[in-house]
C-alpha cells in the first residue's frame, strides 16, 4: 500500500534526510521525500499498519531534523 502525506520541512537536505529516515523504519518498503511539493510518499510492507508505521516514521524524522512535520 501506498500514501502520500503532507510534510513541512526547511530545506532540501534537511528533506533528503528524512527520506533515509524513513526507508530505514521497520514497515516501510520505500519511501520518497519531495522538498518542492513538501509531500512524502511511503509505501509499507505487506500486512503493516500505515498509522502505526508512520508514528515511527515521524519519530525517525524528528531525530534528523526537530522542526520537520508529517501531517496524518
Amino acid at each position: 500500500m501506498k500514501k502520500t502525506y503532507k510534510i513541512e520541512v526547511d530545506c532540501a537536505n534537511c528533506a533528503n534526510l528524512m527520506e533515509d529516515a524513513a526507508c530505514r523504519t521497520a514497515g516501510v518498503q520505500s519511501a520518497t521525500v519531495n522538498f518542492m511539493t513538501q509531500k512524502i510518499i511511503v509505501e509499507f510492507e505487506n500486512g503493516q499498519s500505515p498509522e502505526a508505521v508512520m508514528e515511527a516514521v515521524r519519530k525517525a524524522c524528528k531525530k534528523v531534523d526537530p522542526d520537520c512535520e508529517i501531517f496524518l
